[in-house]
């Protein structure tokens, strides 16, 4: 492994695209394609890419983020094939795998949708509706359920367009219950910006969130049970998309500066500061990542080459934490 040197339908409305594409800072230079390594790991005929969760094992799971598809992969093989070849009209951005009773939770965007699969069979367990969907003939969406966290409890989601989180219990037998909505309080509720709350981890065993303003590049601290926020001074992480949290560092993915930004937070999490920046030949407009081996595994979303994405394939980047 080397050394790193360190949205067919989400809704293609132009108002939309303009959104997305303003929000994502897409004033980037053409990065040249990376040559092909055992390092990257292509999702075979994707049309495009957002989301990535972690599994048993070697296993992960990555999304197509127009079709809502389900890819299953191996870090250790490098392989990935289609797993869940999902209904028409679904997307798949954020995901997070629940593996006490093999889950996936799955944002579904601009759907106002969620989406709870069974990781043996594929199976959709169960779908939910935070909120009316946005309409392609609105002049601005509306909604965007963008990214979920899992605690012991059940499953926590983002809303970029809205200062809410959405929570799906899981019982003791694994059955999904009925969904509550959060609102937020504080500077975590800020939906001043075209594109605001985006990435979510828990922490604490689930009695703290971390959330992403991808607008604000700012980090906050939320209390699950009274919706309380406050910011994580000293981190500036302009337009962040997904994080990682182990322990006290947490990695930031900025897909429109093509980097990631390792930060260590203060034993209260009230202070980050920056141990390093991670960039990548192989990057293109990253979205997502997870922790795997003393490594990142990180998703292109490729949003360089246009709303919605052109690019010929779709792929993870194993880089070094």
């Amino acid at each position: 492994m080397r050394r790193s040197t360190r949205q067919p339908m989400i809704y293609r409305t132009r108002s939309a695209a303009v959104l997305v594409a303003a929000t994502l800072g897409l004033v980037l230079t053409a990065v040249p394609p990376a040559a092909a390594t055992s390092d990257v790991i292509v999702l075979p005929d994707a049309s495009s890419a957002e989301g990535i969760a972690k599994g048993e094992g070697d296993t992960f799971y990555a999304g197509d983020l127009f079709r809502g598809d389900i890819f299953r992969g191996d870090l250790g093989d490098r392989t990935a094939e289609l797993f869940i070849d999902a209904p028409d009209g679904r997307l798949a951005l954020g995901m997070s795998a629940e593996l006490r009773h093999d889950l996936l939770f799955v944002a579904g965007g601009f759907t106002g949708q969620a989406y709870v699969y069974d990781l043996d069979s594929g199976a959709t367990v169960a779908t939910y509706q935070f909120a009316p969907p946005s309409q392609p003939d609105a002049p601005a969406p509306t909604t965007l359920i963008n990214d979920v966290t899992v605690t012991r409890d059940g499953a926590w989601f983002t809303d970029s367009l809205r200062g809410v989180l959405f929570f799906v219990p899981v019982d003791r037998d694994g059955e999904p219950g009925e969904f509550r909505t959060l609102t937020l309080q504080g500077p975590a509720a800020d939906t001043s910006g075209d594109f605001n709350l985006n990435g979510i981890a828990a922490v604490r065993h689930g009695r703290t969130l971390i959330v992403a303003h991808s607008a604000n590049g700012e980090l906050y601290t939320v209390d699950p049970g009274t919706g309380e926020s406050a910011e994580i001074a000293g981190v500036s992480v302009p337009g962040v998309d997904g994080i990682v949290v182990r322990g006290r560092h947490l990695w930031a993915v900025q897909g429109s500066s093509n980097q990631i930004t390792e930060l260590r937070l203060t034993r209260n999490l009230t202070v980050g500061s920056v141990v390093e920046v991670i960039t990548d030949e192989a990057f293109h407009t990253p979205s997502t990542a997870i922790h795997f081996d003393c490594s990142l595994a990180v998703v292109n979303a490729h949003f360089d080459s246009g709303i919605p994405p052109t690019a010929d394939q779709y792929e993870v980047v194993l880089v070094d934490d």
